[in-house]
């Protein structure tokens, strides 16, 4: 992972946009750009924390382990803020960010990051809103993995991600995961996602295209996630 001074707009992410005009040179001289590749660990989980990181270019899983198996918690996007789980009384990480193409981050050092709290009361009012709707989407998820079918939360992964990402003009999710990341993502096995899919796709329900994912009929989508 590699750090250096970072040239940007200090206009394209959540911390940048909340931040007084003011405080923007002082977050200038404290930002470092992170660049790392695909696949590569941006933070591991049980790591001491030592900074919040806004996703400048790229896109980064948040995952953690599950047992024997991982749970991936969020996907994080262009002006995203990751590394945040990690604030609290133990500043360690509770889980880890991956790489899913090559990425670049901005990182804030925690002590940095915790006088803008204090200075930015715009910033920290966005942060606490983002925190609450981000408990909400945590419990919805526990919810789900106790109460919904598996075809159910399949189809609540794809429709979540094609909400978060949009899709190509090609009409399929901006956003190629395999098929493990998606399993991870609902909850289940790598063999029940394949089955399911293909069984969707039979129903011309979704058009699968190797990684290449297309919601032919969301309204059929939609009634999976209520139903079963």
């Amino acid at each position: 992972m590699k750090k250096r001074k970072l040239d940007c707009d200090l206009k394209s992410c959540m911390y940048c946009q909340f931040c007084i005009a003011e405080w923007l040179p002082a977050v200038d001289a404290n930002r470092q750009l992170v660049h790392i590749k695909k696949g590569e660990l941006l933070f591991k989980e049980g790591e001491e924390m030592t900074g919040i990181y806004f996703v400048n270019n790229g896109i980064i899983k948040v995952h953690k382990q599950w047992g024997q198996k991982e749970l991936i918690v969020r996907f994080a996007k262009n002006g995203d803020i990751v590394g945040h789980r990690g604030l609290g009384a133990d500043t360690v990480y509770p889980v880890s960010g991956t790489a899913l193409q090559n990425v670049t981050a901005c990182f804030i050092p925690l002590d940095f990051f915790m006088a803008s709290l204090k200075i930015n009361y715009d910033f920290m009012e966005k942060l606490m809103l983002f925190f609450a709707e981000e408990l909400k989407q945590s419990e919805r998820k526990m919810r789900n993995l106790a109460h919904m079918s598996v075809k159910g939360r399949i189809a609540n992964a794809l429709l979540l991600l094609n909400n978060k990402f949009g899709t190509k003009p090609e009409g399929y999710i901006d956003i190629l995961l395999s098929r493990q990341d998606l399993a991870s993502y609902a909850g289940t096995t790598y063999e029940t996602v394949f089955r399911i899919m293909s069984d969707l796709a039979e129903q011309h329900i979704l058009q699968v295209d190797g990684k290449k994912i297309t919601i032919l009929n969301k309204q059929a989508m939609e009634m999976l996630t209520n139903n079963e």
